[in-house]
């Protein structure tokens, strides 16, 4: 089959994907747009929100329909990293026994592992999971374990604090986006999730999902092939390299914002990583639109999702990242000119 043939019989079970999710979880498009471009780009997610919101039934669908081993662990306060790997008991003759953990029970054929509410467990546990996802392998009982077809899904509420441990840095960068989710304004969309019986048993809801036609074991190959075959141009490169130098010293763009002093405002910008990242859901999200080249409108799309964990500000204003972070991705976008 030829790449362009390929890459049409892919973006048709991709949408019908969409077209799936959507229908089981309703009012979020931007979200399940977002989620897929990811899939495709063959990153990992970090998923916020408040408490209810559907971000774990969004995950499970994405899961269901990608197919392969599916693990799910509870971030708490007591996780250690050698909970992943493993877990002990005793078996019915009251002998101690030892069994592969969340990230070992699939063994190389695992495709989805969701964390649900990261932020409770302790740095140690992030260090396993931070190996994990950039290495896609993991050191146990003397050998290596390898996982090729690993996505790591993670969520966060945004509402308690107490109890919670801040993802390093490090770890936030191999996130290749940090999605927020929040409650769909529309009234006949929270009619629907409030008094239609259909979305109140969320195990029967992701169970009805039809096979999406996707083969998990094929992505790895085909997100290769699908960054080979979308073109970026050289000014379209000059634009991300600005974009890029810009999250550096955004005063040198002329960008500004209300009751801050610019020259003190930026701890660190975007990692070159996190660029590249950006370049491969632009390009993803290209192949989505139906065309084989990226234009401005597609790094735009995905700029704040890849962007908005990178961008640490320093100590005096970090209080109002919340308020800040949003301002100033808006004014980079506006600062920088596109091609």
């Amino acid at each position: 089959m030829s790449s362009t043939m390929q890459l049409t019989d892919w973006l048709h079970k991709a949408l019908q994907f969409e077209k799936h999710i959507n229908q089981v979880v309703i009012g979020q498009q931007d979200v399940v747009r977002l989620m897929l471009i990811t899939v495709f780009a063959r990153g990992h997610v970090l998923l916020e929100g408040n408490v209810g919101v559907g971000k774990t039934t969004l995950l499970r669908a994405v899961a269901h329909g990608l197919g392969g081993g599916y693990q799910r662990i509870e971030g708490t306060i007591d996780l250690m990293p050698s909970d992943l790997i493993y877990y002990t008991y005793l078996d019915k003759d009251g002998k101690p026994r030892v069994d592969p953990g969340p990230l070992l029970h699939h063994g190389e054929h695992l495709a989805t592992f969701f964390f649900n509410e990261i932020n409770r467990a302790r740095p140690q546990v992030h260090s396993l999971l931070l190996r994990a996802m950039a290495e896609r392998s993991i050191a146990a009982f003397n050998q290596d374990y390898l996982f090729p077809h690993l996505q790591v899904f993670a969520d966060r509420n945004r509402v308690e604090k107490e109890e919670t441990f801040e993802l390093p840095a490090a770890a936030k960068d191999r996130f290749m986006m940090e999605i927020n989710i929040d409650v769909p304004s529309s009234d006949s969309v929270l009619d629907e999730l409030m008094f239609n019986p259909r979305f109140h048993d969320t195990d029967q809801l992701i169970s009805q999902l039809p096979d999406s036609g996707m083969e998990y074991t094929q992505l790895n190959g085909f997100a290769e092939k699908l960054q080979q075959n979308i073109q970026i141009s050289a000014k379209l490169k000059q634009y991300a390299l600005s974009l890029w130098r810009a999250t550096q010293k955004p005063q040198d763009f002329g960008v500004t914002l209300s009751d801050v002093v610019m020259p003190q405002l930026m701890l660190s910008g975007a990692s070159p990583r996190g660029m590249s990242y950006l370049i491969r859901a632009a390009k993803v999200r290209a192949w989505l639109h139906s065309r084989d080249y990226v234009l401005p409108e597609d790094v735009q799309a995905v700029f704040a999702p890849c962007m908005g964990h990178r961008l640490f500000l320093s100590p005096l204003y970090a209080y109002r990242h919340e308020q800040l972070l949003p301002a100033l991705l808006t004014g980079l976008l506006s600062a920088v000119a596109a091609p």
